[in-house]
């Protein structure tokens, strides 16, 4: 049997600052700055009180431009915590893009009033865009079905919390994932840390793109089967991440009425799972999990929302070279 290595054991102690960048993937992150900030979030959830003046003064943009709950409000609630202030809007009615304003030219000007951006669009390619058109560091909230790196540092973070390392487990990826940004952010992240059995469950219709089934082929040591039963491996999994279908992705009301009750997770399919399986979610849910599976233990989904928070919490503060009191003296004492 191969040793089980944690990755998040294992990082350089040359870790490549992020002051001044954006984050639109990660795939240009190096992996001991992502690993990096999953430790800062884990000393933000122990050190709340000494944290909270580290960005005293700064101010974060939350540019919307299609609905959200979780993610603006995680953005959101990450500077407040943080000591800083928040401005922006939550639909594209309520911006000058309903004026013909282009992405480029709003940038440009929130700039001019903001330390950072957290972006969010229906269109993928938006968040480069605004990345290239701003002056200040603008994180990537999510653009079409392309890319969602916070949302990944959340499950990274989840994960590792649950299982205790990165790699060798066997993760099924369960609903939407075709369109499912989150999905694709994940697997190509966890391709980098290598030892990953992907089971990816769908309908046909819903089939993960060809794009990241290369991803996976071109990683060494990952592996990944599709199969439409979810039944027949849940037993297989150590994380099982569930994905609703989503309604505004799909032109043909039939075709998503069709699908949406495809996969529900209930009681009775967990009987079948493993005990120790971590069940995430990027929530919103619409019945793809029954309401009877939050008390189970396995449940991840809600833990998940608060590792949103305190990863944003690590970006924002790590973008503006805003130094979280403590961190590193106790990086260099465990080192």
């Amino acid at each position: 049997m191969s040793q089980q290595v944690d990755h998040a054991s294992n990082t350089s102690s040359a870790v490549v600052p992020l002051r001044g960048r954006s984050v639109v993937t990660l795939d240009d992150i190096p992996m001991t700055q992502i690993l990096d900030l999953l430790d800062r979030a884990a000393y933000i959830d122990t050190h709340r009180r000494q944290v909270a003046h580290t960005c005293d003064g700064r101010v974060l943009a939350t540019l919307f431009y299609e609905p959200s709950t979780r993610t603006r409000l995680s953005f959101e609630t990450a500077m407040l915590r943080l000591g800083g202030q928040v401005i922006g809007f939550a639909g594209a009615q309520l911006a000058s893009v309903s004026k013909g304003e282009s992405i480029s030219d709003t940038l440009k000007t929130v700039s001019n009033y903001a330390d950072i951006v957290a972006i969010r669009h229906p269109k993928e390619g938006a968040a480069l865009v605004a990345s290239q058109a701003a002056t200040v560091p603008v994180i990537n909230a999510g653009d079409g079905g392309h890319m969602h790196p916070t949302q990944t540092l959340t499950d990274l973070a989840t994960i590792r919390a649950r299982k205790g390392r990165l790699n060798h487990l066997t993760i099924g990826l369960c609903g939407d994932l075709t369109f499912g940004r989150t999905v694709h952010s994940l697997i190509t992240t966890l391709c980098r840390l290598g030892h990953v059995d992907f089971v990816l469950i769908s309908p046909d219709e819903l089939r993960t793109p060809e794009y990241v089934l290369e991803r996976i082929r071109s990683s060494a040591d990952c592996t990944y089967r599709e199969t439409g039963d979810l039944n027949g491996v849940i037993g297989d999994l150590d994380v099982l991440y569930m994905t609703r279908v989503q309604q505004e992705r799909f032109f043909n009301e039939d075709d998503y009425l069709r699908l949406r009750d495809t996969y529900i997770l209930d009681a009775d399919k967990l009987r079948a799972a493993r005990p120790d399986m971590a069940i995430l979610h990027p929530l919103p849910r619409v019945n793809e999990i029954a309401v009877e599976v939050d008390d189970d233990p396995r449940a991840a989904y809600f833990q998940q929302v608060r590792n949103g928070m305190l990863v944003r919490m690590a970006l924002e503060s790590a973008l503006l070279g805003d130094e979280l009191p403590g961190y590193r003296k106790q990086k260099e004492v465990a080192a």
